[in-house]
């Protein structure tokens, strides 16, 4: 797949442990993948190697026909690839445009532009943008964390637990963000341990389950619940 996202054989151990075994998969431009799976499947795991923020153990990462799999994670910024990490990673001490700053590191001239693009994907953000981001709702956190990776102007937007701690109503609206973010071309890898949202989010659905990825629906077609049940309850 030359012009998206290929992973093939990834493997990443910590002292020794694995953390994932062998994982394959292919994301196509443009297009929403989501990956289920409890806590210590490996998920984090997963989207931190793929942003170079661990290294692999084994396999490759190609992103555009391009092995990255030994780059840096600044390098894969460059290249296109943002991660929005769990737990909503912000400077709670930084103003919500400051923020916006330190997410638009590779943007130079283009800085003003993104920053006013952005604020107009996420209104409630440009009412609050002198204001610290400390002061921010989870949700207004969630969305500047988003603001944050797309100031890098991603084609890949990955994804790592955005709903944790949210209410219904904000995953809802933030299930919206993420399928415009598609609509515009941006390919989305989400991963998630709620199931609901991965299926809402209408893409390819694939199980992590002890380091092994198993697909439990192609986009469009309904769900393994072998897959689901074997992967949260063991069976």
């Amino acid at each position: 797949m030359a012009e998206g996202l290929s992973v093939e054989g990834l493997q990443v151990r910590y002292r020794g442990s694995l953390a994932l075994r062998s994982v394959n998969f292919e994301l196509a431009p443009g297009s929403r993948m989501a990956i289920v799976g409890r806590n210590g499947a490996g998920k984090s795991s997963l989207v931190r190697a793929i942003a170079g923020l661990v290294p692999a153990s084994a396999g490759r990462v190609t992103w555009r026909g391009e092995n990255v799999t030994r780059y840096s994670p600044a390098r894969r910024v460059r290249a296109g690839i943002s991660l929005v990490p769990e737990g909503r990673q912000i400077f709670p001490e930084l103003t919500v445009v400051e923020n916006l700053r330190v997410g638009g590191f590779v943007a130079g001239r283009e800085m003003a532009a993104r920053r006013q693009t952005v604020l107009e994907t996420f209104p409630g953000l440009a009412e609050r943008a002198d204001q610290a981001a400390s002061q921010l709702s989870g949700g207004e956190a969630q969305m500047l964390a988003i603001g944050q990776a797309l100031m890098a102007s991603p084609s890949l937007i990955i994804l790592d637990e955005p709903s944790f701690g949210l209410a219904p109503v904000v995953v809802l609206r933030l299930l919206e963000i993420i399928k415009d973010l598609s609509e515009r071309g941006i390919s989305v890898l989400l991963v998630e341990q709620s199931v609901r949202l991965a299926l809402l989010l209408a893409g390819d659905l694939y199980v992590l389950d002890s380091g092994e990825l198993r697909l439990a629906a192609a986009a469009g077609s309904e769900v393994d619940p072998e897959v689901l049940q074997a992967a949260y309850l063991g069976a």
